[in-house]
């Protein structure tokens, strides 16, 4: 009797470590989790109070939702559209930062909903599947997430200069479709005098 218990307990005991491994293969253990998501596993647990268990619940829901998402490609001349629609964005900031930043968001929405990511009206669900597929990139998921507060009028014109640069990594990725570094500085004041005169407004209402 006693040998079939431990034999029992043994199988058991097995099967559970072959199932974690396989969990974490797929993105679904601990460790995976942190390889997956890199910088955004951090933030999950600290939005958690420190709770390791609860983030990787959630980020693990994330991986069951959106893992399978297959992203489409641009046309080429979709990518010309959305390069010189954020460039003129980034012009315009220079008179009207807050307008800019929400042209800007609303254009990273629309963007990650032609590559096949969920619609940007939802914008929890849209930030859910790009970081469970961008989140290894430390400013691609955090730039949108700084670009959209600004949009809603959250954020001083420093803020938005920063969420500007943060946010052009996850615009650089999503229009390439190959992952991008982290952008140099952009001072668009200092192009501006550059330029010897203020941008004009390039951006105007309209799809890409």
């Amino acid at each position: 009797m006693i040998i079939v218990v431990i034999m029992s307990v043994a199988v058991i005991g097995l099967a559970v470590l072959l199932w974690t491994g396989r969990e974490r293969t797929r993105g679904g253990g601990g460790q995976g989790l942190k390889h997956r998501f890199g910088p955004e596993y951090a933030r999950a647990v600290a939005d958690h109070d420190g709770g390791t268990k609860a983030a990787e619940q959630e980020l693990g829901k994330r991986v069951k939702e959106h893992g399978s998402l297959t992203q489409q490609a641009l046309t080429p001349a979709a990518r010309e559209r959305y390069r010189t629609r954020w460039a003129a964005v980034q012009e315009q900031f220079v008179e009207s930062p807050q307008q800019a930043v929400t042209e800007a968001d609303t254009l990273l929405a629309r963007l990650a909903r032609d590559r096949g990511f969920p619609d940007g009206e939802r914008f929890e669900d849209q930030i859910a599947a790009l970081s469970v597929h961008h989140a290894h990139h430390a400013h691609h998921v955090q730039g949108y997430r700084s670009m959209h507060t600004a949009a809603l009028g959250r954020s001083g014109t420093e803020d938005m200069r920063e969420a500007m640069v943060e946010s052009r990594s996850l615009f650089e990725a999503l229009v390439s479709g190959q992952p991008a570094t982290h952008p140099g500085p952009w001072t668009p004041t200092a192009k501006a005098k550059r330029r010897g005169h203020r941008p004009e407004h390039h951006a105007k209402g309209g799809s890409t």
